[in-house]
């Protein structure tokens, strides 16, 4: 599996790092590992000079071919990232308490199969776009700590999220919900943030309202929806600031 990897410009050995492993979507599979770090904001952000200097982390980005991915829940897949995991952090000092998985469409996926197979291994996952069939397979997910991130207009995602949701709270989960303006900058984002965050519910559920996701000149269908979702989604400041305020 070919992966990239951002250690911290000043690492130190001996301090403890927190990490976030993130996870593309499936239209950007590939065998060339810079993909990932070109199809938008959720491999990069982590490791831009503002959030090191507020969190100072490492990120690990692997890059799929197609053949590779587990958001099927393909255990053998899992595995390998497991695996990759294990041998990062056993290479670098990195604090196994403050690990962190997020990703969008199919990564969101295979943050939840993670999730899934190796309870104890996040601290928290924040899931972009994504979904999962078998509702059964989610309830584990009512122990883990949560923000998800949807758009109303995604016809599959956003049914798919709420099905979700719906279904940790059968189980006894605590969940903060909430519809915010898909087009609102980053200062507007941030208090809304700030008062989900501030409920200190271990899940956190945010739709962006239909209408107001999609950029100028693309068309206001399900598909755009899905990939301005991520557009949106990691651009949020509270969110990334929530999920390293979580510790195992």
């Amino acid at each position: 599996m070919q992966y990239n990897l951002f250690v911290p410009k000043n690492y130190d050995r001996t301090r403890s790092y927190p990490m976030v492993l993130f996870m593309h979507d499936a239209g950007t599979v590939s065998s060339n590992p810079l993909i990932t770090l070109t199809q938008g904001l959720g491999a990069v952000v982590w490791a831009s000079p503002t959030e090191q200097a507020k969190h100072e982390s490492f990120v690990l980005a692997p890059q799929f071919t197609g053949e590779d991915e587990g958001s099927d829940g393909n255990t053998t897949y899992l595995k390998t990232i497991k695996g990759l995991i294990d041998s990062v952090t056993g290479k670098y000092s990195i604090d196994t308490g403050r690990l962190y998985t997020t990703g969008q469409s199919g990564g969101a996926m295979t943050s939840s199969a993670l999730d899934f197979n190796y309870p104890d291994l996040f601290a928290a996952s924040f899931l972009v776009a994504g979904q999962w069939e078998d509702l059964d397979a989610v309830k584990p997910l009512a122990e883990q700590k949560i923000w998800a991130v949807v758009s109303q207009g995604d016809t599959k995602a956003y049914p798919g999220m709420t099905g979700i949701m719906d279904t940790l709270a059968d189980e006894g989960a605590k969940i903060s919900r909430a519809v915010w303006d898909g087009q609102s900058t980053v200062s507007e984002f941030a208090p809304l943030a700030a008062e989900m965050s501030a409920k200190g519910t271990p899940v956190n559920f945010v739709a962006l309202k239909k209408g107001t996701v999609v950029w100028p000149g693309l068309s206001d269908d399900s598909g755009s929806n899905h990939i301005c979702t991520w557009r949106a989604a990691y651009t949020i400041e509270g969110i990334r600031d929530w999920l390293f305020q979580q510790k195992k």
